[in-house]
Formats: C-alpha cells, structure tokens, sequence
C-alpha cells in the first residue's frame, strides 16, 4: 500500500483536481483522500459551480457526481466536453448508481471512468492516478504533434526553396537577368536574395580583376 501511495505522490503531486458532489460526506471524504496523497483539490457542490469553475481554469481531472439537482452529472458532462476549453478535461463519474445503462451512458457522454459508492480508497485513488497519468501523456504527444508539425512546415518552405532555384531559368545571354514567372528581369543577386536564404558577399575574380585592372600587380 505504501509503495503505491509513493508512487502517486511522486509523479502526479501537484495536479489539480475539481470534485463535484452535493453531499457534504461524500465532498470531505474525497477532498481529504486526494489531499493526503499531494493533489491539489477545488471541491463544488453542484452541476453549475462545477462548469463555471472548470471553464475559469480548467483542472486536470474531474471527479464527478451524477445524482445532483438542477444540473445532474451527464448533463454536466456533456456540457463540458462541448466546450473546446474543457473538452479534452478527463472526467471520471462517482455514483451510488449501479445498473449497467447508468454506466454506458456515462461513458456515452464523454467520461473516462466510473467510480461507485461508497468509496474504496486504493481503488479511487488508482484510477485518478491512470488518468492523470493518461492525460500528461496526451498532453505530451499533443505538444510533440504540434513541433514536428512546425518543423514540417519549415522543411516543405526550404523544399520550396529549392525548387524555386531549380529546373530551367530563362536568363538574357547579354546583362545576365533571370526572368521570373510573371515575366519580370531581374538581376542575379536580387533573383537569388528573393528566392533563398542565401546571404551574398561580394569581390572581383582574377579574370575581371585583369580585365578591369590591368595594372595591378598581384
């Protein structure tokens, strides 16, 4: 028991947990065992409480009650994964319910588990610990999509630079201008400075050196 307390300390201590739950007992049980474990707890009582607090600033799992007034659980729930702010927010239901349609409706509207009372303890904090841990793990393949997705970009621009300079380029046989696609001349440092990333620096050949300097001795 203890090596598992260890563990979940260790690599999700911090995280910020919303607990949604109208009965008092229920909200101080789970507030005390996820706080004992390092979590950081936002406990509300009912369905609105909960959007408003998870759309201010939305934690990294949610437990939440389906029996409530006004707003139940799914309702909750559905209304939270339509919104782009909370959508990607695990939320793990937590019920007195035990009938199979209350548990595949739940996973219907976008929970991620189902918890039923009364609480066992090892067994809650398992499973806030495998979501929490799938959520970082998203976060990260998410945020390692986005910089190959960058560097993508950056290779197909270089592609297309290459390209640009590449294939046949209509140049005059006497001032030596390319003309580009939409039929302008221009000169061969300014063609290459606007199609590459091509840094030019400048001096004299031996040829035009002879040619222009003939009597400069070398």
């Amino acid at each position: 028991m203890n090596d598992h307390n260890d563990i979940t300390r260790a690599t999700h201590a911090g995280s910020e947990i919303l607990v949604v739950d109208d009965v008092r007992e229920n909200l101080r049980l789970l507030v005390r065992m996820l706080v004992e474990r390092g979590y950081k707890v936002r406990p509300v009582s009912n369905g609105r409480m909960a959007l408003t607090a998870a759309q201010i600033a939305p934690p990294d799992l949610i437990l939440l009650d389906i029996l409530m007034p006004e707003l139940d659980g799914y309702q909750v729930c559905q209304q939270l994964k339509a919104d782009e702010t909370t959508r990607h927010t695990p939320v793990i239901f937590i019920s007195a319910l035990h009938e199979q349609m209350d548990i595949v409706r739940a996973f219907a509207v976008g929970g991620v588990d189902y918890i039923t009372k009364p609480f066992q303890t090892e067994e809650t904090l398992a499973r806030v610990h495998t979501h929490l841990t799938i959520g970082k793990l998203q976060k990260e393949l998410a945020q390692k999509n986005q910089e190959l997705q960058a560097q993508n970009e950056e290779l197909q621009q270089a592609l297309h630079n290459i390209k640009t300079l590449s294939g046949l380029l209509p140049i005059c046989a006497n001032c030596k201008k390319i003309r580009d696609d939409d039929g302008y001349w221009h000169t061969v440092e300014a063609y290459i400075r606007d199609h590459s990333e091509a840094i030019l620096s400048h001096g004299i050949c031996p040829d035009c050196m002879t040619e222009l300097y003939p009597d400069y001795e070398r």
